[in-house]
């Protein structure tokens, strides 16, 4: 097959659509976590992350007044608010939008009132791609109570862990080649690695410009998608990225992922940079195809590219 009659097959086989649609199996990440109560006004209000749909308990260490307990502006976002025992609890009737922040009053039987802030998931970090919601929190008001101070060591053991993975993983990112080369990708030096380009097109979008070009590559594969926030008011803001075998997480492969920034404001330009090893297309061995999907903070999809199997060059 001659070169041209090459990039036009995988530029047929480079699959680009418009920000449109949720992503089906995309699920914000659940978690139970504990707070603990302080009487000094300089700690603010804590936040309880919900999503739409899914139910979000809140478990006190007293019982709960259900007539002293209000949440402002519930309507229409959220079902009645439930009081059982010593639990409260939130079900959202939709996705919050994320400036939204609905004020929350708990009044305890002893006439303790505990102001919170209901508020749609969000990453923790920039680098934390999939939001999380809140599953169960533990209320605690006697910090020196045992389970206040055994949630508190269980927090700080998590914590820990999760800190321990991060730094591992920052320190393999920092040997590893294919971040190099997205690296490289991503700030539009692409003569500078061994990638071939192969294609390139144009999805649309009413609020993006965006360029799409796909790498081929000695037992790898790249893409590029270039962006220009063409919209009048919003920042896009970048969630998760995805490269999966059927469009389903449970098939979600490793790749290496670099951007120029997270965050496009309108009039700003950005490039997100992606670099895949030959396993990840390996399927009981042979090569197959893949999808890589860029999602956008709401949830939404924004691009997705198809990584054709003849993109790995042997």
């Amino acid at each position: 097959m001659r070169p041209g009659q090459f990039a036009r097959t995988i530029l047929l086989g480079v699959l680009l659509t418009a920000a449109t649609t949720k992503a089906s199996d995309r699920c914000d990440r659940p978690q139970q976590r504990s707070i603990s109560l302080s009487e000094h006004p300089s700690n603010g209000t804590h936040s309880v992350y919900v999503k739409g749909q899914v139910i979000t308990t809140l478990r006190f260490e007293q019982p709960v007044d259900p007539s002293k307990t209000k949440l402002i502006g519930w309507e229409g976002r959220l079902e009645p608010l439930t009081v059982v025992g010593n639990k409260v609890i939130l079900e959202p009737i939709r996705d919050l939008n994320r400036d939204e922040g609905l004020p929350l009053v708990v009044t305890l039987t002893d006439g303790t009132e505990v102001p919170l802030l209901v508020r749609p998931p969000w990453p923790k970090k920039d680098n934390d791609w999939a939001p999380i919601h809140d599953q169960q929190i533990d209320v605690f008001k006697n910090r020196d109570s045992y389970a206040s101070m055994h949630a508190s060591l269980m927090d700080a053991l998590a914590q820990n862990n999760a800190l321990t993975e991060e730094n591992e993983r920052y320190r393999k990112e920092e040997n590893s080649i294919d971040h190099a080369y997205a690296t490289l990708l991503a700030n539009g030096q692409a003569k500078k690695t061994p990638f071939r380009f192969v294609a390139s097109a144009r999805p649309k979008d009413p609020d993006m410009e965006m360029v799409v070009e796909v790498y081929s590559g000695q037992g790898k594969a790249a893409a590029v998608i270039y962006m220009t926030n063409t919209g009048y008011a919003d920042t896009w803001e970048f969630a998760d990225a995805y490269l999966t075998r059927d469009m389903t997480r449970h098939t979600k492969q490793s790749f290496a992922l670099r951007m120029t920034r997270s965050a496009i404001a309108p009039g700003q330009s950005g490039a997100i940079a992606v670099v895949a090893d030959k396993s990840a297309f390996e399927k009981n061995g042979q090569f197959v195809d893949l999808a890589l999907q860029i999602f956008r903070s709401d949830g939404n999809q924004q691009v997705l590219v198809r990584m054709d199997r003849t993109l790995i060059r042997q």
